[in-house]
C-alpha cells in the first residue's frame, strides 16, 4: 500500500492536516469525502488534545475547540470506522498525543484500535524515547504502518531510526518552530537529507512545516519530495470559514483550487 501513489509527473503527492471534530463532525465528514473525490492522497487526522508544544496558536485553537465539542480518542476512531468504507483514495494517518491519548492503554491494545477502527497509519506525537522499542515491536506485530519523523538537521542516528522504522511515510521537518510560524522550506537544505533517506529506505518522504501555497508545493516536488504536508493553512481555512458563517466544505474546495489539487470551476 503507498500512501502517495501514482503522482502526477513534477508534482509531489499532497498530505493534509486537519483536527478532527474541527468542523464538528458531521460536516467533517461531508469535508473528508470531499477530499477522496478530490484525490487528496492522505489526511493527517488528530484526535485533538490541548497545549500542543510544536503548534502555533491556529491549530491550537483548533483543538480547543474540538476538545470543548467533546470529541475524544474513542469517538475520532468511531468516526474513522464509520467513514472509511466511502474513501477510495484517500488514506487516513492518525495523530495521537502520547501522553494525551495513548498513556495508560497498552501500547499494543491501542495500535490494534487504530487498525480495527480503519487508519491507514499511525503517527504518535510526545512519545517518550524509552518507549519507542515497544511501539516499534507493536505495529509490527499488529502490521500497522506507522509515520516516523526526523528534521532536515537531524544527526545520522535520527535519520537511521526513521528510515529503519517508518512504514507508512517519513515525515520530514523542514524546520524548527512551532506550525504555522516558520518560513517556507529550504530546499538546499532538504536535498541532502532526502537523498540519505532515500540511501536507506524505500518509504516515502513528506516534507512538512512552512508548506503554505502552490508554490511551495511545487518547489518540493522539484527537489524531489514524494509529497508535502499542509497544516496550518488547512486549518485556518476552516477557521475563516466558520467565524464567517460560510459553507466549510465549499471553503475548503477553493482551497485545494489555489493548491493546485483541483481545477477552478
Amino acid at each position: 500500500m503507498s500512501f502517495f501513489a501514482d503522482p502526477v509527473p513534477g508534482r509531489p503527492g499532497l498530505a493534509l492536516f486537519l483536527n478532527a471534530g474541527d468542523p464538528p463532525l458531521d460536516t467533517f465528514r461531508e469535508l473528508v469525502v470531499m477530499l477522496d473525490d478530490a484525490k487528496v492522497d492522505c489526511l493527517e487526522l488528530a484526535i485533538p488534545f490541548p497545549n500542543s508544544a510544536s503548534d502555533g496558536p491556529v491549530i491550537r485553537a483548533s483543538a480547543s475547540r474540538a476538545l470543548e465539542d467533546g470529541i475524544d480518542r474513542d469517538a475520532v476512531l468511531g468516526f474513522i470506522r464509520d467513514v472509511r468504507a466511502e474513501l477510495t483514495h484517500l488514506k487516513i494517518a492518525l495523530l495521537a498525543d502520547w501522553s494525551y491519548s495513548i498513556k495508560g492503554t497498552p501500547m499494543r491494545e491501542f495500535l490494534e484500535s487504530v487498525q480495527a477502527a480503519g487508519a491507514d497509519g499511525l503517527l504518535v506525537h510526545g512519545l517518550p524515547p524509552r518507549l519507542k522499542p515497544e511501539y516499534y515491536e507493536a505495529a509490527g506485530t499488529v502490521d500497522l504502518p506507522i509515520v516516523t519523523t526526523c528534521y532536515a538537521t537531524s544527526n545520522d542516528d535520527v535519520l537511521n531510526e526513521a528510515a529503519e522504522h517508518g512504514s507508512a511515510y517519513i515525515y520530514l521537518v523542514a524546520a524548527y518552530g512551532r506550525s504555522g510560524t516558520v518560513g517556507p522550506p529550504d530546499h538546499s537544505a532538504l536535498i541532502p537529507v532526502m537523498e540519505t533517506l532515500r540511501a536507506r529506505t524505500n518509504v516515502p518522504v513528506a516534507v512538512g512545516f512552512g508548506v503554505k501555497d502552490k508554490s511551495h508545493i511545487d518547489g518540493l516536488g522539484a527537489v524531489g519530495a514524494d509529497a508535502a504536508i499542509v497544516g496550518s493553512t488547512c486549518v485556518a481555512r476552516v477557521t475563516a470559514a466558520r467565524d464567517a458563517g460560510r459553507d466549510v466544505v465549499e471553503d475548503f474546495r477553493g482551497l485545494l483550487v489555489e493548491l493546485g489539487q483541483i481545477p477552478e470551476s
